[in-house]
């Protein structure tokens, strides 16, 4: 094993390590995934920050990237109900990822892989905003994940009926017309609007 690889090794191990110990004795956890670019104002971010409070009001732990846009509305709107976690797993980017301020507990990962399973393992619901390319790759982590059943008894939902039609309307003309899933893999997701009804869904969970 040469320097390189000891230095990599380290590095991963120390992600793992440090992401545990800030997440796992927390027992009421949701992540919520989504675009860094979207400004304070945008509808989707101002949704983002009424779920995130209105589940941190009932002690419901918020995890999100840490970065901006709508990481960053999440973050907010846990951290202004005082009532639980606000948490922030943060990534360094060359581009537009900074920790924003919104955070009780934070920590910087070296790698997205360690990021991305740290982001979900102790979550009870994910819930994905519109984003880009990073969404879109932990959200396809999250359904693989559950369709192999390495995360059980997890709930997906995606808001944005408009934003992610196209994506949905491919999964079932394309993925499940020509026999790349099944039928029950199109129930992994749950496609909404309305943040109410999630806000119930997740709830009952922790109940």
């Amino acid at each position: 094993m040469d320097k390189n690889e000891i230095i990599y090794d380290k590095k991963m191990i120390k992600d793992f390590k440090d992401s545990k110990k800030i997440l796992k004795n927390l027992e009421k956890n949701v992540t919520i995934f989504g675009s860094a670019r979207v400004q304070e104002n945008d509808k989707y971010a101002l949704l983002a920050k009424k779920l995130a409070n209105k589940l941190a009001k009932k002690e419901i732990n918020i995890i999100t990237g840490g970065g901006g846009g709508i990481m960053s509305a999440a973050n907010k709107g846990a951290y202004e109900a005082n009532k639980a976690e606000s948490i922030g797993l943060n990534i360094l980017l060359p581009k537009e990822q900074h920790p924003n301020p919104y955070t009780t507990k934070s920590l910087t990962l070296n790698y997205f892989f360690s990021r991305k399973y740290m982001l979900v393992k102790y979550s009870k619901a994910i819930v994905v905003f519109p984003g880009g390319f990073g969404t879109l790759d932990e959200l396809f982590e999250v359904i693989t994940l559950i369709q192999t059943k390495k995360l059980n008894d997890i709930k997906l939902f995606l808001i944005g009926t408009e934003y992610w039609k196209h994506l949905v309307s491919f999964l079932k003309k394309s993925l499940y017309k020509n026999n790349m899933i099944e039928k029950k893999d199109l129930d992994i997701l749950t496609l909404t609007d309305h943040i109410k009804v999630v806000e119930k869904k997740i709830t009952k969970l922790f109940k």
